[in-house]
């Protein structure tokens, strides 16, 4: 097989220091980030709301940006607006109130020429930690307050104001301790990051990759081992869609489209759009083949995906056979079934629910010797006490929420075809990238009836005024949402709980109306309760945390207010809306934040964005600018890389190289598995 050569001429040779004892790669994988003198349990802790909880998960923490070198100079010789760094000693420490939430710390700071005040906003945790006679050294500029400080280091080291990483970073954790962290980590754990390539490729080495991208020399050193980074990525990932192929793999092809399907569109309250049929005229064309169907059907909230999968799965009960409908969560799940059983029912078509908390053996016998038809669940379906008597079509929604094995456990032993579903639309280029040899669909607009979501974003001292909207919509008869980003209180300031914010709103703007709760901690039962009266007309509010963010449609809820909005993620929030607006009626979504002042630039880029455009294709687009192309991918999946160092825009040609490595070890005669779990060992979530 032919070698290639990928140029990664950039990334140095690192020269490790002696380590203090042998760590065993599979140990580094799990090697707690408390293993790191200095990590305490507190520490920890908030590393963990960061996402690190281990060594590893530190050493793939890439840096946002770098930090070009400035002139460190005296006190006295400050002036101007030049960025510029400033070292000395505290003298002493104040803290006092701008107005509302925001503060402001200054501390007296003396060099040999001089004193001056730096100030530091909405950190008062400082005050603690900068004690009279503490050395820092301080990266800023001359402001209103003093000297306003972008970044400082304890003691006085060169990185606040030589050419440094930055780091995600939270006001409990600065990018200045990841830095320190990050250079322990390497020193001790270094020579003892795995290597998932083939040695014949000549490339750098992962480590030295690693070590190139947290302290490079230059901007150039940080891009090339980026890249080298992200080969590893794109290599892992073609080499789980290599391994899921099965090129020899057949199912039953299914006639064209009979009565049933007919009847199927007469008992829809409306017609099918251009998009829709274009849809299921491709499912029809795969599922005519001998090779099994895998298409991706993706679309915009609202679109009607869910139509169109139970066209798919009705093809399978047409032929006698039958169809299964997998939801990550029960809330999801249950949603699709009140969805579509209510239709089956009118077919005359027998459709069963199958969750964990729902596992009669009557539903699992009916499974079994076909009775139920189409049966939706979650990864319950996929146990092994589970028997299908003839499963045909298979759905799967928000797919990338399940791990590799999920996914291809409802098809194994069988040879059914696949409807892959997302609702969280994804750039061509990442999709091709996930997915490998899938073919794609795309339902990209609502039904014609609908109108576009109107959005406004407000302060949090305008939050009256958004209520004073939703009590409008509710005198004229119509239904509302309120969403809460925790149900319980924890350590983030500020989140209002659910349960907390629902007996607040029952007693305060929303007295006398009906206020429902629904989150994710209620049981099964429970949440099917509070959902019926909310379909039903029997709420008029209801209060709620993320379980509603997909599957559930009330067209007569026609406003939306997102309490903490800068809390949630851009796709998230998209999500969200689109609970509202599935009637004909003029809908709204009313996103309340905290003070523009107190919010990051990503913050006001993700509000600003929603409130400009209703096209989920066009927001994945700028998710993917500010989030990065991993985070698009939802939750951790076992067997995929977290994509945290590629840009696929700029790296198709890592990806066609990638491909093309991860086909031909894949037709080698030996046992190209064994290199798909050498590429997971550190790189794969």
């Amino acid at each position: 097989m032919t070698r290639m050569h990928a140029g990664f001429t950039g990334v140095v040779q690192h020269e490790w220091p002696r380590p203090r004892g042998f760590v065993a790669p599979e140990q580094l994988e799990t090697l707690g980030i408390d293993a790191l003198p200095g990590v305490g349990a507190s520490l920890a802790k908030r590393l963990r709301a960061l996402g690190i909880e281990t060594v590893r998960d530190l050493l793939l923490h890439r840096p946002r940006r770098y930090e070009q070198s400035v002139d460190e100079i005296a006190i006295s010789q400050l002036w101007g607006d030049d960025e510029v760094a400033i070292a000395g000693e505290v003298v002493d420490v104040k803290t006092r109130r701008l107005g509302g939430r925001r503060t402001i710390v200054t501390a007296r700071i003396r060099d040999g020429s001089g004193q001056i005040g730096a100030s530091w906003f909405n950190q008062p945790w400082l005050a603690e930690k900068l004690t009279p006679g503490t050395h820092l050294r301080l990266r800023g500029k001359l402001g209103r307050y003093g000297f306003d400080v972008k970044s400082y280091d304890v003691g006085a080291p060169k990185a606040t104001a030589d050419f440094a990483p930055v780091y995600p970073a939270s006001e409990q954790v600065p990018s200045t301790k990841l830095r320190e962290l990050m250079r322990t980590a390497l020193e001790q754990y270094g020579r003892f990051i795995p290597d998932p390539l083939p040695a014949d490729l000549a490339l750098p080495t992962r480590a030295d990759a690693l070590g190139a991208i947290h302290f490079p020399a230059s901007l150039a050193e940080a891009e090339d081992a980026r890249r080298r980074l992200a080969f590893d990525e794109l290599f892992t990932l073609q080499l789980i869609v290599a391994g899921s192929r099965d090129d020899e793999a057949t199912a039953e092809p299914l006639p064209a489209a009979g009565s049933l399907l007919d009847r199927y569109r007469s008992v829809l309250p409306f017609t099918l759009t251009e998009h829709q049929e274009r849809a299921i005229s491709e499912i029809d064309l795969d599922l005519a083949q001998r090779v099994p169907m895998q298409r991706l059907l993706q679309g915009d909230v609202g679109s009607g995906k869910t139509v169109v999968a139970l066209y798919a799965l009705l093809r399978a009960v047409e032929q006698s056979r039958q169809g299964a409908l997998m939801a990550p969560t029960e809330t999801l799940a249950e949603q699709h079934f009140l969805t579509i059983e209510p239709l089956c029912a009118q077919l005359g078509v027998r459709c069963v629910l199958l969750t964990g908390s729902a596992r009669a053996k009557k539903i699992r016998d009916e499974i079994a010797n076909g009775v139920a038809q189409i049966a939706v669940g979650t990864h319950a379906l996929i146990q092994r006490d589970i028997e299908f008597a003839d499963l045909a079509v298979a759905v799967v929604d928000e797919q990338h929420r399940f791990g590799v094995e999920q996914r291809h456990a409802l098809a194994e032993g069988r040879e059914p075809h696949v409807l892959h579903m997302t609702a969280t639309p994804i750039p061509r280029t990442l999709a091709l990238t996930i997915y490998g040899d899938l073919a794609v669909s795309e339902i990209a607009k609502p039904p014609a009836n609908r109108k576009p979501i109107i959005t406004a974003w407000v302060g949090a001292e305008r939050s009256s005024e958004a209520y004073g909207r939703l009590r409008v919509h509710l005198d004229a008869g119509r239904q509302a949402y309120v969403v809460c980003p925790l149900i319980e209180q924890s350590e983030t300031r500020l989140a209002r709980a659910a349960e907390e914010e629902a007996a607040r709103l029952h007693r305060a703007e929303l007295a006398g109306y009906r206020v429902g709760l629904l989150h994710g901690r209620l049981k099964p039962a429970e949440r099917r309760e509070v959902m019926t009266q909310f379909k039903a007309g029997e709420l008029d509010v209801l209060v709620a945390t993320t379980v509603i963010e997909v599957g559930v449609d009330v067209p007569n809820a026609t406003i939306m207010i997102v309490q903490e909005a800068d809390r949630f993620g851009l796709a998230q929030l998209h999500q969200l809306r689109g609970r509202v607006g599935r009637g004909a009626e003029q809908s709204y979504c009313l996103l309340i934040s905290r003070d523009k002042l107190e919010l990051t630039d990503v913050a006001l880029s993700r509000l600003a964005a929603l409130v400009e455009t209703t096209d989920g294709f066009e927001l994945a687009e700028v998710d993917l600018e500010l989030r990065g192309e991993g985070q698009l991918l939802g939750t951790r999946q076992s067997g995929w890389s977290d994509l945290r160092f590629t840009k696929l825009r700029a790296d198709r040609d890592l990806l066609e190289q990638a491909r093309q490595l991860a086909r031909d070890l894949r037709d080698e005669d030996g046992p190209w598995l064994d290199a798909a779990e050498r590429a997971g060992t550190l790189g794969a979530a």
